[in-house]
């Protein structure tokens, strides 16, 4: 797969066709995928949980870590395409637009780096 550009849509392909082979399509409901996705979530932060604070790049963890980390967030982004794909929902342009209602909400010019002035409704 090196070279091959990776996007949204050829993740969501692979894990159609991986669910297909294995006939597990009918235990794809949406409520099951959050389920497995919610469980992933739980382990990614079971990796953080005792760290603390860490610096951008994880400089001082092994390469196995980093190697677990990126298995842990492959996980959970994989559930979310395929909870996604079968909700009928198209994530990269639902993302997009995320992206510019929260240009809208959270305009440059009014923002600054206080974190308490965000809204955590969303």
């Amino acid at each position: 797969m090196s070279g091959e550009s990776v996007t949204l849509d050829l993740l969501q392909r692979k894990m159609d066709q991986f669910a297909k082979e294995r006939d597990w399509e009918k235990f794809h409901s949406p409520r099951n995928l959050l389920l497995a996705m919610v469980g992933e979530v739980g382990e990614l932060s079971e990796i953080f949980q005792w760290k603390g604070e860490v610096p951008k790049g994880l400089p001082d963890w092994k390469e196995e870590e980093k190697v677990h980390l990126g298995e842990e967030l492959s996980d959970v982004l994989l559930y979310l395409i395929r909870l996604s794909d079968i909700c009928g929902i198209d994530l990269g342009k639902a993302a997009l637009r995320k992206i510019e209602l929260n240009a809208l909400k959270y305009p440059v010019k009014g923002c600054s780096n206080n974190v308490t002035n965000t809204s955590t409704s969303d």
